[in-house]
C-alpha cells in the first residue's frame, strides 16, 4: 500500500507563501500528475512528499503512518519513506558504468552481488537498455541517460516513484517515447507515482489523476479526461487543450431547476443534473461559454440547425486543419480532422452539441454547468 495523505499543508520561502493550505490525497497505486504553470507549488509539493523539504504546517501520512506533524516539528528522515526521486537532470556518475550507476543505491544498501546483479539486470530490461550495461553515460543520448536515471530509481522496489519534470531535457520524438515506456512501467510495476509537469500533453497522455495548480492553490484534482471535459474554473480550461478552448461571453439566467443561456450560438436551456455546486440562485448574470474547437462541426452547406459564420483563415497542418471564424463579432477556432480547403470569407454553417459545451460564470470564473456523459461518449 502506498496512499498518500497532504493535509493542510503550508510552505512559505521567506514572505513568499509557496503552498497555500494544500489538501491532496493520492491513492494507492496512480499515476498523479502535478500540472501548472512555472512557480504554481508543484515542484514545491514534490519535494515536500520526499523530505527535501519541511513545511510551516501541516501533516503528511503514508499508508497511515504519520511522516510529517509540523506543530510538533516531526519530519521523518527522507531515507525512511520508501521513495525514490528522479531528477530533471539525470545526476548520473560519470565515472562509472550504466550497470554500476544502477547499483551503487543497492551497494549502500549491502545487498548481497548476486542480488544486486539479477536485480539490475531487471531494471535495465524493464527499460529496455541492458545492452548498455557496460557503457558509461559520456558515451549515451540524452533519453538513454533519463532510462538510466529511471533504472537507478526503480531497482530498488520502491512504494513511490517521485518524478520531477524527467523529459524535459529531451528532444520531441524523445519525450513521446518515454511517454510510453513511463506509462508501461507504471502498469507493469503497479507503484504509486508522482509526476511534475508542466506540459498538459504528458499530464493528459500518462496519468491516473492531474492535480492542477495556480499560485500555489489546487484547483482541480481529477482523471484527465474529466479535467479536460469540465475544467474546473476558467484558468484551468484556459490552460488545458490545444488547440486553445473558445470563450463565448453570455447572457444566462437560472429560474430553479432550468438554466438558459443566450449567446451568438443561440439560445440554449440545460436541467438541473448538469449544474455544479457552483451554480448561483435564481436571477439574471453574466457567463462564459466554453467550446472546445473540436466540438464545432463545420459544413461548407447551409443547415436547418447550422450556426452560419464566415472563414477568417484556414491553416491545414497536415493531421488536421484548423479554421478560425468569425460568427457575428466573435471569432472562434474550430478543428477538423485531415487536410481540408476554405478561402477567406467563405461562408460555412457551424453546428454545436449543446450538451458538449461547459457554462463558467463570469465573475467567479467557476465552472456552472458541466458537459454530460453524452457528449464524452
Amino acid at each position: 500500500m502506498s496512499r498518500i495523505v497532504l493535509s493542510e499543508i503550508n510552505k512559505y520561502y521567506g514572505s513568499n507563501h509557496v503552498l497555500k493550505d494544500l489538501n491532496l490525497v493520492v491513492e494507492d497505486g496512480d499515476f498523479m500528475t502535478l500540472l501548472g504553470p512555472s512557480g504554481c507549488g508543484k515542484t514545491t509539493t514534490l519535494r515536500v512528499i520526499a523530505g527535501l523539504e519541511k513545511p510551516q504546517s501541516g501533516n503528511i501520512y503514508m499508508d497511515e503512518r504519520e511522516v510529517v506533524n509540523a506543530k510538533e516539528r516531526f519530519y521523518e528522515d527522507p531515507a525512511k519513506r520508501g521513495l525514490n526521486l528522479v531528477f530533471q537532470s539525470y545526476a548520473l556518475w560519470p565515472h562509472m558504468t550504466v550497470f554500476d550507476n544502477v547499483a551503487f543505491g543497492l551497494k549502500v544498501e549491502k545487498v548481497p552481488k548476486a542480488q544486486i546483479a539479477q536485480r539490475v539486470q531487471n531494471a535495465l530490461e524493464r527499460m529496455r537498455i541492458s545492452e548498455l550495461a557496460q557503457r558509461y553515460p559520456s558515451e549515451l543520448s540524452g533519453g538513454q541517460q533519463q532510462r538510466v536515471a529511471i533504472a537507478r530509481a526503480i531497482v530498488s522496489e520502491p512504494k513511490v516513484l517521485l518524478l520531477d519534470e524527467p523529459l524535459s531535457n529531451l528532444d520531441a520524438k524523445l519525450r513521446v517515447d518515454m511517454r510510453s515506456e513511463l506509462k508501461r512501467l507504471h502498469r507493469e510495476l503497479g507503484a504509486t507515482i508522482i509526476y511534475v509537469t508542466h506540459d498538459q500533453v504528458e499530464a493528459l497522455t500518462m496519468s491516473t489523476k492531474i492535480a492542477i495548480f495556480f499560485d500555489g492553490v489546487l484547483e482541480q484534482v481529477n482523471t484527465p479526461m474529466e479535467v479536460y471535459q469540465n475544467p474546473a474554473s476558467l484558468r484551468i480550461a484556459d490552460f488545458i487543450g490545444n488547440p486553445r478552448i473558445n470563450f463565448i461571453p453570455g447572457k444566462a439566467q437560472r429560474a430553479g431547476d432550468l438554466l438558459t443561456v443566450e449567446s451568438v450560438l443561440g439560445i440554449h436551456q440545460f436541467n438541473a443534473d448538469t449544474f455544479t455546486n457552483e451554480m448561483p440562485g435564481d436571477g439574471l448574470f453574466d457567463c462564459v461559454v466554453g467550446v472546445r474547437p473540436e466540438q464545432i462541426e463545420i459544413s461548407r452547406q447551409e443547415t436547418a440547425a447550422g450556426i452560419p459564420a464566415n472563414i477568417y483563415s484556414a491553416m491545414p497542418a497536415g493531421s488536421e486543419t484548423l479554421l478560425q471564424l468569425w460568427v457575428g463579432d466573435v471569432q472562434l477556432l474550430a478543428k477538423q480532422i485531415g487536410l481540408k480547403n476554405y478561402a477567406a470569407d467563405q461562408p460555412v454553417w457551424m453546428q454545436i452539441n449543446p450538451e458538449s459545451i461547459n457554462i463558467f460564470h463570469k465573475e467567479t470564473g467557476r465552472l456552472i454547468k458541466r458537459a454530460t456523459s453524452e457528449a464524452e461518449e
